[in-house]
C-alpha cells in the first residue's frame, strides 16, 4: 500500500525535475538569442542610414532566427531603441507547453527574458570646438539658435565657460558636452549640457589636404564685364559666369549682381579670401574650398545667395570648406565697413585666427563638413542656415553665433551621396551587453 502511494509522488517529482530542466534549457536558449539580437541592433546604430524602425527590425530578425521557436508554441518579441539612440532593448516571451501537463496540472509555462545592449563611446558628432582653453569656444549670443536634434555638440575647452549661451540663445541637440563648464543661466539648451567631458582629439587631423598649385587661375574678361576693380582680392567677378576649379592666387571676390556657377572640383584660395557680397549669387555641386596663407578667410554677406554641396569622391570627398592647419599672422578679410561692420572679437580673447563669416540670409544648402582647425566660424544671419542640407558638420577652433541665426546641423547622413568624413558624424563605439 505504501509503495502504491509513493509511486505517483516519485513520478511527479521526477516529472517536475525533467520539466524544470527543460524550461531552464529553453530559457538559456532564449537569453542567448535575445543577447545576440540586441548586439546586432546596437551595431546597426553605428550606421549612418540606420533609423529606429530598421534597428528594431534587425534586432527582432536576429532573435527569431536564433531562437527557432518550435511550431507547438507561440512567442512575442518586442524591441526598442533607447533614449539618445545609444541602446537597444528587447523582451522575449514564449509560452512553452508542458510535456507532462496532466500529471503536473501545469499545461504551459511562460518564459520571459530581457536584454539590453549599450553603445559605449559612440555618438553622432556634428559640431566640435577645438580650442582647449578659451572662454566661449562655442558661443551663442542674443537670439542665436543651433538646431541639431539628431547629433552632438561638443566643446574641448576646459574653461568654466567653455560653452556659453547669452540672453535668449537656444540650442537643441541629441546631446551637448563641454570639457569644461557651461555658462548660460538665461539661455535654453536642451538637453542641459554635460560638463567635464573628456576632450576629443581633432578627428580630421590626419586627413590629407590639398597642395596649392603655383599655376594660378586667370579669369576671362567676361567674368568682370564692367571692368571695375573693387577692393579686395585681385580676382573679381561681376558677371554671369561658370568658374573652373584651381588655385585662385590672392583669393576671389564675387560681387555686384554676379551669378556664379562652380564646376565640380577644389577651389584653392591661395593667400587670399573668398568674398561673396552685394547681391551676388554662388552655387556649386561637388565643390570644395581650401584656404591657405595668412590672408585666407571667407565672407558670405547678408544679401547674397549661396548654395554649396561637397564632393562625393577625391581628396576632398565630404569636405566643403577646409583650411591649412596652421597660420602665423592672419589678416582680417577686407570689407566695406559702411555696409558690413567687422565681427565682435572672440568672447574669451584668443590668438589671431582666420575668420569665416556667414551673414547670408539665403545660405540654406551647405552640405558637407566645414573643417577650420586654425579658424573661427562666425554665423550672424537673420534666417536659417544650412536647413536644406542633408547634413552639415562643423569642426573649428572656435564657433560664434550672434544676433538671430538658426544654424541647422542636420544628421540625415543616408539621404545624400556626399560621404561623411571618418571621425565625424556617426562615431562608432563598442556594443556591450548591459545588466
Amino acid at each position: 500500500m505504501a509503495f502504491a502511494v509513493a509511486l505517483p509522488v516519485l513520478m511527479g517529482a521526477v516529472s517536475a525535475a525533467v520539466e524544470y530542466s527543460r524550461l531552464l534549457y529553453r530559457k538559456a536558449q532564449l537569453q542567448s538569442a535575445a543577447d545576440a539580437g540586441v548586439l546586432a541592433g546596437a551595431n546597426m546604430l553605428k550606421l549612418a542610414n540606420a533609423d529606429d524602425a530598421s534597428v528594431v527590425s534587425i534586432t527582432r530578425q536576429a532573435i527569431e532566427a536564433q531562437a527557432r521557436t518550435p511550431a507547438d508554441r507561440r512567442s512575442l518579441v518586442s524591441a526598442e531603441v533607447g533614449d539618445r539612440r545609444s541602446s537597444v532593448s528587447t523582451v522575449v516571451e514564449e509560452t512553452v507547453p508542458s510535456l507532462m501537463g496532466k500529471l503536473l496540472s501545469l499545461p504551459s509555462t511562460t518564459i520571459v527574458v530581457r536584454a539590453t545592449a549599450q553603445l559605449v563611446g559612440s555618438f553622432r558628432l556634428c559640431l566640435l570646438a577645438l580650442d582647449n582653453s578659451a572662454k566661449g569656444a562655442l558661443d551663442l549670443e542674443k537670439r542665436a539658435q543651433v538646431t541639431a536634434e539628431g547629433c552632438t555638440l561638443y566643446s574641448n575647452s576646459r574653461s568654466a565657460s567653455g560653452i556659453q549661451g547669452k540672453d535668449s540663445a537656444t540650442a537643441r541637440a541629441l546631446s551637448i558636452c563641454s570639457a569644461g563648464g557651461f555658462d548660460g543661466s538665461k539661455a535654453l539648451f536642451t538637453p542641459a549640457p554635460i560638463t567635464d567631458c573628456t576632450p576629443i582629439d581633432d578627428p580630421l587631423k590626419d586627413r590629407p589636404l590639398p597642395s596649392p598649385s603655383y599655376d594660378c587661375v586667370i579669369l576671362s574678361p567676361s567674368a568682370n564685364p564692367s571692368g571695375k576693380r573693387p577692393s579686395g582680392p585681385p580676382n573679381i567677378v561681376t558677371g554671369v559666369v561658370s568658374l573652373d576649379p584651381g588655385t585662385y592666387c590672392g583669393g576671389l571676390r564675387i560681387t555686384e549682381t554676379a551669378s556664379v556657377t562652380l564646376r565640380p572640383g577644389t577651389y584653392v584660395m591661395q593667400d587670399g579670401p573668398l568674398i561673396v557680397d552685394k547681391t551676388a549669387n554662388l552655387t556649386g555641386q561637388g565643390v570644395a574650398f581650401y584656404f591657405t596663407g595668412s590672408k585666407g578667410g571667407m565672407l558670405f554677406d547678408k544679401d547674397t545667395t549661396v548654395s554649396l554641396t561637397a564632393p562625393t569622391s577625391g581628396l576632398m570627398a565630404g569636405l566643403l570648406i577646409a583650411e591649412s592647419r596652421t597660420v602665423v599672422n592672419p589678416v582680417p578679410v577686407p570689407i566695406d565697413t559702411y555696409v558690413t561692420p567687422p565681427p565682435p572679437p572672440p568672447p574669451g580673447g584668443a590668438k589671431p585666427m582666420r575668420e569665416y563669416r556667414i551673414l547670408s540670409d539665403n545660405a540654406r544648402t551647405m552640405l558637407g563638413t566645414i573643417y577650420l582647425p586654425a579658424g573661427r566660424l562666425i554665423v550672424d544671419s537673420s534666417r536659417p542656415v544650412a536647413d536644406q542640407s542633408a547634413y552639415t558638420v562643423i569642426v573649428a577652433r572656435q564657433i560664434n553665433l550672434y544676433e538671430g541665426p538658426n544654424l541647422h546641423l542636420n544628421a540625415n547622413y543616408g539621404a545624400t551621396s556626399v560621404p561623411v568624413p571618418e571621425g565625424v558624424g556617426p562615431r562608432p563605439g563598442a556594443a556591450t551587453l548591459r545588466n
